[in-house]
C-alpha cells in the first residue's frame, strides 16, 4: 500500500534492462512514441551515470533538523514559546510510535493501514503543510510553518541568510 508499494516496485527495475528495452523501442517506433521513449531513455541514462538507484527516490527515514534550527525560548511566566517544526516532528513521532505498538500487538490489517495513512500524512504536513488540503494548525489556530516554508519565499533560509551576503 501507498509508499511500501512504490518501494518494492522501484527495488526490482534494473536500469540495464529498462535501457535496452527503451533503444529496442526507439528503434522500432516512430513519432510520439519515439519521442517519449527517447525523454525516458534520459533519465535513465542519468540514473546510471549518477550511480543513484531508483528506490532511493522514497524516504524510509526521516532527517531531523537540529535543534539550532528549531529553537525553543523562554518567555517571561516560565512558558516556552517552541518553533513550529518542533510540534510537526512531536506528530510524527507520536504517530510512528502508534503504529510501532500497533503493529505488535497484532492489531487488524484496517487499522494499522489507517495508522500507516496518517503517518504518511504527518510526514506530508512536516515536508509541506497545506499541500494535502487541509493544513494542519497548532495553538490559536494558526498554520504550523513546515520546512519548505522555511525554506521558500523572501523571509525563507535562502533569501533571508544564505544569498546576496558580500564576501
Amino acid at each position: 500500500m501507498g509508499a511500501e508499494a512504490v518501494l518494492k516496485v522501484l527495488n526490482g527495475v534494473d536500469l540495464e534492462e529498462v535501457r535496452e528495452g527503451l533503444q529496442d523501442e526507439m528503434q522500432s517506433t516512430s513519432g510520439q512514441r519515439r519521442k517519449k521513449a527517447i525523454k525516458r531513455l534520459r533519465v535513465i541514462e542519468s540514473f546510471r551515470k549518477s550511480g543513484n538507484k531508483p528506490d532511493w527516490m522514497v524516504l524510509t527515514t526521516l532527517p531531523v533538523l537540529p535543534p539550532e534550527l528549531r529553537p525553543m525560548v523562554q518567555l517571561d511566566g516560565g512558558r516556552f514559546a517552541t518553533s513550529d517544526l518542533n510540534d510537526l516532528y512531536r506528530r510524527v513521532i507520536n504517530r510512528n510510535n502508534r503504529l510501532k505498538r500497533l503493529i505488535e500487538l497484532m492489531a487488524p490489517e484496517i487499522i494499522v493501514r489507517n495508522e500507516k495513512r496518517m503517518l504518511q500524512e504527518a510526514v506530508d504536513a512536516l515536508i509541506d503543510n497545506g499541500r494535502r488540503g487541509r493544513p494542519v494548525s497548532g495553538s490559536h489556530n494558526h498554520r504550523l510553518k513546515s520546512l519548505s516554508d522555511l525554506l521558500r519565499g523572501k523571509q525563507g533560509r535562502f533569501r533571508q541568510n544564505l544569498l546576496g551576503k558580500r564576501v
